[in-house]
């Protein structure tokens, strides 16, 4: 009988040792917040930062803005806004944000991708200040002296004498698209005045733009 009871005792310590063996260990309070700083650091994420151009756009980018250098397409997916009365519409003009807003009724209704007058010394090439779309305007041009031309020209020169003026990325003596200027389109400046557009908006932009409409031109 003592036998009995004296293995019993000693199965059941057995059992025992073994539980205490394979449970697992209890996390330290230090060891908990060890593992609660790795998964808050995961969830971190670094905060992007804004390129000059960015910070320099009076408005934010809409969701279906085309990304820069789409000098073939139309700027935005959506379609061109009704822009036939000049007294509504206002085309805002952002040298360092590289885009040309059109607003009406003092909201955005259009966003396009642009590239503007060079800057040197801190002042761009394309001037700063309140303009009009004037009448002057057509299909192409060529310039000579600067060995460069365009397409779907529009004017807002002050002086009314086609030399500033909203029109298509840049093009050859032999009439091609220069490539390379083209991918300048939203992303930087690079004119020597005018304001670039893509071909549908530069077309669009001719053929719908009332003299008349007020111009805007900004740094920012």
């Amino acid at each position: 009988m003592k036998k009995y009871i004296i293995a019993t005792v000693v199965g059941l310590l057995c059992i025992v040792g073994l539980a205490k063996v394979c449970s697992p260990a209890s996390s330290s309070p230090q060891d908990n917040q060890a593992q609660k700083s790795k998964v808050e650091h995961k969830k971190l994420k670094p905060k992007k930062t804004k390129s000059q151009a960015e910070l320099a756009r009076p408005y934010k980018d809409p969701k279906d803005l085309r990304k820069a250098g789409s000098w073939k397409s139309r700027s935005e997916k959506k379609k061109y806004p009704d822009i036939s009365d000049p007294k509504k519409v206002v085309l805002r003009v952002s040298l360092k944000g590289n885009r040309v807003y059109v607003l009406k009724n003092d909201k955005v209704a259009y966003t396009m991708l642009s590239t503007a007058g060079v800057y040197k010394h801190g002042k761009s090439a394309t001037p700063t200040g309140t303009y009009r779309i004037q009448e002057g305007r057509g299909e192409s041009f060529f310039n000579q002296g600067l060995n460069e031309g365009a397409n779907n020209w529009v004017s807002w020169d002050p002086e009314d004498a086609n030399v500033y003026l909203f029109h298509s990325v840049p093009t050859t003596a032999l009439g091609d698209y220069n490539l390379k200027e083209a991918k300048k389109l939203g992303r930087t400046q690079g004119s020597h005045g005018c304001i670039r557009l893509s071909v549908p908006d530069s077309r669009w932009l001719m053929e719908h733009a009332q003299p008349g409409t007020k111009v805007i031109i900004k740094d920012k």
